[in-house]
């Protein structure tokens, strides 16, 4: 029989079907016999491609982070980019929530991932912004969105009062107040990184106006 003409499998394939397997069955299911198993081949057959499971973890990452945009702070106001990034960052991965917990409890070191930093923190030295001090607030933007990101794919009643409902009745009124579910999230998450966005434009002025 003639062998194949291109591989069957290659770091592309692999890295898709990885994330296929989590955005389907969840992080708990994503092994690399439930990987080769998606791709009808054997597990030995992935180590032909990939080092280790937090190699291909990586490439995962590299999938998943695609969408997220840093040019935005070559062609914008610094805090106008800041927004948009977060944006873009926020969506890429509420398209694969079973995700964020597996990526945002490793270390990072997929290239794409890398860059787009890098390209975050050059967007903040040109603003004006410290070296030193760019890592912690870039952190603290990006605590914000994974808690976002978790938002928009959470259930519809993540506050049910129904067991106290005469007990706490300001609280039942405001969540029976609320916009629907998608509404809701999309509507927290700008007011919270227009707050960020505004917080940090603050105090990038005050650095700037500091005596040297």
């Amino acid at each position: 029989m003639a062998r194949p003409r291109m591989p069957l499998l290659s770091t592309v394939k692999i890295a898709e079907a990885a994330l296929k397997v989590i955005d389907e069955q969840g992080e708990h299911a994503y092994t690399l016999g439930n990987v080769a198993r998606a791709l009808n081949v054997k597990t030995s057959s992935l180590y032909n491609h990939i080092k280790s499971k937090e190699e291909l973890t990586e490439l995962v990452r590299a999938l998943v982070v695609r969408p997220i945009d840093s040019s935005f702070f070559l062609e914008l106001p610094w805090d106008q980019a800041l927004i948009e990034w977060a944006r873009s960052y926020i969506h890429a991965l509420a398209a694969h929530p079973n995700t964020i917990k597996l990526l945002a409890t490793r270390p990072v070191s997929a290239p794409i991932a890398l860059y787009m930093y890098e390209g975050v923190v050059r967007g903040f030295l040109d603003a004006g912004w410290p070296l030193e001090l760019t890592a912690t607030r870039i952190t603290a933007v990006e605590s914000f969105l994974v808690g976002s990101a978790i938002d928009m794919v959470a259930p519809e009643i993540m506050i049910d009062t129904s067991t106290l409902e005469d007990e706490v009745p300001l609280l039942k009124k405001s969540i029976e107040l609320n916009p629907t579910k998608s509404l809701r999230a999309e509507t927290a998450f700008e007011i919270g990184i227009n707050a960020i966005a505004e917080g940090l434009k603050k105090e990038l002025d005050i650095i700037k106006n500091s005596p040297s």
